[in-house]
């Protein structure tokens, strides 16, 4: 395998266990995956960017990265859209990297496009200078889990889940993560996410301090579109002077964790003896 496929396997095995990619999609309960990928609503002053593939938990593929980021990008450039709301249709908020690409880009079949659009999102989402919020209801795995760290005001349904399966799979985190858990978190509650690979529920979730509140089941998407329009009816200058005020000491950091993290991706997938890749690809064959 060349150093780019090597490369672009990390991109999107690091996302995913194999025993939680095998609860998800299994080889005997095949589904039909639309062509769709994100619902985008803007009213108010706020835009809604609803991950929409519910059929696989709302999974990102190379597709649903580009969208996501589009989103973002034309939220950021539109001076009527003062603040922005993530979430995810059906029964999950994100589920992590797509099984059907990790499968391709390990076994070298996946496009050329298929390992950028993950580090495309993250740059979005750490360069936004609009206030970004998150509806987060059933699961958040890997990605649905970190991408919360990059997001300013967060609401969890009372039935949220949320897991960093990174220790278990025998990989480094991913977008900053091994520096915004522990600025978010605290040492201790973070090294207990990262290390044991185990679920916090919607309560640890605020008590950690990865969200603001417990929401009703049912109500998360209706009260955090709420929080949205009141942060947007304010002047748009002064709201993102204050957030670039709260990022400014925080970005070079964010930048800098990135790119240890790709490192000790990038040397763990040239090395045969650590790399994960065929092992859990393997895994969800079984």
């Amino acid at each position: 395998m060349s150093t780019a496929a090597k490369w672009s396997a990390r991109d999107a095995v690091a996302r995913w266990s194999a025993r939680d990619a095998v609860a998800r999609w299994s080889a005997h309960e095949p589904r039909a995956v639309t062509e769709h990928r994100v619902d985008v609503e803007d009213g108010e002053g706020v835009r809604l960017i609803a991950f929409d593939r519910p059929e696989v938990r709302n999974a990102f593929d190379v597709a649903m990265y580009q969208a996501v980021t589009t989103a973002l990008a034309e939220a950021s450039s539109n001076d009527s859209v003062n603040a922005v709301v993530l979430t995810g249709r059906g029964k999950a908020f994100t589920s992590g990297q797509d099984l059907r690409e990790m499968a391709a880009i390990a076994t070298g079949t996946a496009g050329p496009e298929a390992g950028k659009g993950f580090q495309q999102l993250l740059d979005s989402l750490q360069l936004f200078e609009k206030p970004l919020l998150a509806a987060v209801h059933g699961v958040g795995v890997g990605l649905g889990f970190t991408m919360l760290a990059h997001v300013d005001v967060v609401l969890v349904d009372e039935t949220a889940r949320l897991r960093c399966p990174f220790a278990e799979m025998g990989v480094p985190p991913e977008a900053a993560s091994s520096f915004l858990l522990p600025v978010r978190m605290g040492w201790q509650r973070a090294a207990s996410v990262l290390l044991l690979s185990e679920w916090i529920d919607a309560r640890q979730a605020v008590d950690s301090g990865i969200a603001l509140r417990v929401v009703p089941e049912g109500r998360v998407l209706d009260e955090t579109m709420a929080l949205a329009r009141r942060i947007a009816a304010f002047p748009p200058h002064g709201v993102r002077e204050i957030k670039r005020l709260m990022m400014e000491n925080l970005r070079p950091s964010i930048a800098a964790a990135r790119q240890r993290e790709e490192s000790a991706f990038a040397a763990l997938f040239t090395d045969p003896a650590t790399n994960p890749g065929l092992g859990l690809i393997s895994g969800l064959r079984d």
